[in-house]
């Protein structure tokens, strides 16, 4: 692991004491020739810590008094100062990368899914959750990610946490009472629908509103220039192609499932069927470093990491809610934000996402 600039280390010491109480608002730090001593470094290198420190609200210099911590605002108490202190360092790690020659949107989605694994992970342990917390549990979905990180702007002082769990057990969840909103999209080969047919099955007797997140595009997500000029799913059985693919119960993988079985492939008869992953970014960066030649995934994932796509189909994804819940003035707030110009502007931005029906209600009466 690189090991920290000097004044970086000093200035994580100084607020680390400031975070822990063990220096008290008005109290003075150690003089620049003290802390040289300490650390065994020049006064510049001092002068730099204390300098971050100021910059992130936490101390301040006067002449001829020394650098004290600051007397603390009205309501600023060790979260404020905790979160101050985070912003800063955030605001360090995107100098760093934009110098680097990242953009922002590169950032953002990068963060997005690195939010996403641990959101997964985090869902696999009992946890309990803060009032005004919505629980989201069903199929990965971009949007849906970047829903959860802009939750307090659509519905102010609520969050949405997420369980990225496939569909069919997003949709067993709420059933369950263990989920607020569940996000699929299963297509029934018998009816030819999205999400209705489920819906019914695994809620009886109970009434639900399903509401249209967006159309989106699923398809093969390959090498860029798309070397083995992989065409549709029969590829997929061809010697030599290694697939990676999703978990059984999400919507992707029940899609492919039926694709299969009408084209009388089996799935062991395809190299790496057997490999699966949680999300759509996970089976893209699979493709990505090279583990795997092609997965089904969307387009907005492909995207993310530059990798050729091949349309096979456009689905229904639709947020699922029982009714009650479905009326709360969180979802209301939600339900009325899809249906505004900015939902469908940044589905737009995502890449593969059709969003002329974002937004509209179907009730089922199961």
């Amino acid at each position: 692991m690189e090991t920290l600039p000097i004044y970086r280390q000093i200035a994580e010491a100084v607020r680390r004491q400031i975070l822990q109480g063990e220096l008290q608002p008005g109290d003075r730090l150690p003089s620049v020739r003290a802390m040289m001593a300490q650390w065994d470094c020049t006064p510049g290198t001092v002068q730099h810590a204390y300098q971050d420190l100021a910059a992130q609200g936490l101390v301040i210099s006067h002449s001829g008094r020394g650098t004290r911590v600051i007397e603390r605002p009205a309501g600023m108490g060790e979260t404020a100062l905790r979160r101050a202190a985070l912003i800063h360092r955030a605001d360090a790690f995107l100098l760093e990368v934009l110098t680097a020659g990242y953009t922002p949107a590169d950032v953002e989605d990068a963060v997005r899914q690195a939010l996403n694994r641990w959101r997964t992970v985090a869902a696999l342990q009992p946890a309990t959750l803060p009032a005004n917390t919505l629980r989201f549990a069903g199929s990965h979905d971009l949007a849906v990610a970047w829903l959860a990180t802009h939750f307090s702007e659509i519905a102010p002082s609520w969050t949405l946490e997420l369980n990225f769990s496939g569909s069919l057990r997003g949709l067993i969840a709420l059933a369950e009472g263990k989920a607020d909103l569940a996000g699929c999209h299963l297509w029934d080969a018998e009816t030819d629908e999205y999400n209705r047919p489920f819906v019914r099955r695994l809620l009886p007797g109970r009434r639900a509103a399903l509401v249209t997140l967006a159309q989106r595009q699923i398809g093969l997500m390959a090498a860029p220039g798309n070397p083995l000029q992989l065409q549709g799913v029969t590829d997929l059985a061809r010697p030599g192609v290694r697939f990676v693919n999703r978990q059984p119960g999400s919507g992707t993988r029940i899609w492919l499932d039926a694709v299969l079985r009408r084209a009388g492939i089996s799935g062991a008869g395809i190299e790496g069927y057997h490999t699966e992953k949680l999300t759509h970014t996970d089976v893209a960066q699979m493709v990505a470093e090279g583990h795997a030649d092609v997965g089904l995934g969307l387009a907005a994932a492909a995207r993310v990491y530059g990798l050729d796509f091949i349309p096979l189909t456009q689905e229904r994804y639709e947020l699922v809610a029982l009714a009650g819940q479905a009326e709360s003035p969180a979802l209301q707030r939600l339900w009325d934000w899809l249906k505004s110009p900015p939902a469908r502007q940044i589905l737009a931005g995502l890449g593969g996402y059709e969003a002329a029906v974002c937004g509209e209600l179907r009730w089922v009466e199961a």
